[in-house]
């Protein structure tokens, strides 16, 4: 994520696809640059979630993203069936 700030960018979570967008805002007016490392462009990115994983928070450090992302076990659940004489 080098070049985005934690404004440039959202976390949405839609239909069980985690997508995160960048957009960094084009403050170049009345700048005049010799070389642009990197782009300024929008971008998007989905990750399809599995069953029980949630989404916990997000850091953003030193040009990283961390999310953290749980799994929760399912339940185990036991049930007796009663038999009936026939």
């Amino acid at each position: 994520m080098a070049g985005f700030g934690e404004d440039d960018l959202s976390i949405t979570i839609e239909d069980r696809q985690l997508v995160i967008r960048g957009r960094q805002r084009d403050d170049s007016e009345g700048r005049v640059f010799l070389h642009r490392g990197i782009a300024a462009r929008q971008f998007q990115r989905m990750f399809v979630l599995a069953d029980g994983v949630e989404v916990g928070e997000a850091v953003m450090e030193n040009g990283l993203l961390h999310l953290d992302l749980t799994r929760s076990r399912p339940e185990t659940v036991v049930q007796t069936i009663n038999i009936k004489k026939g």
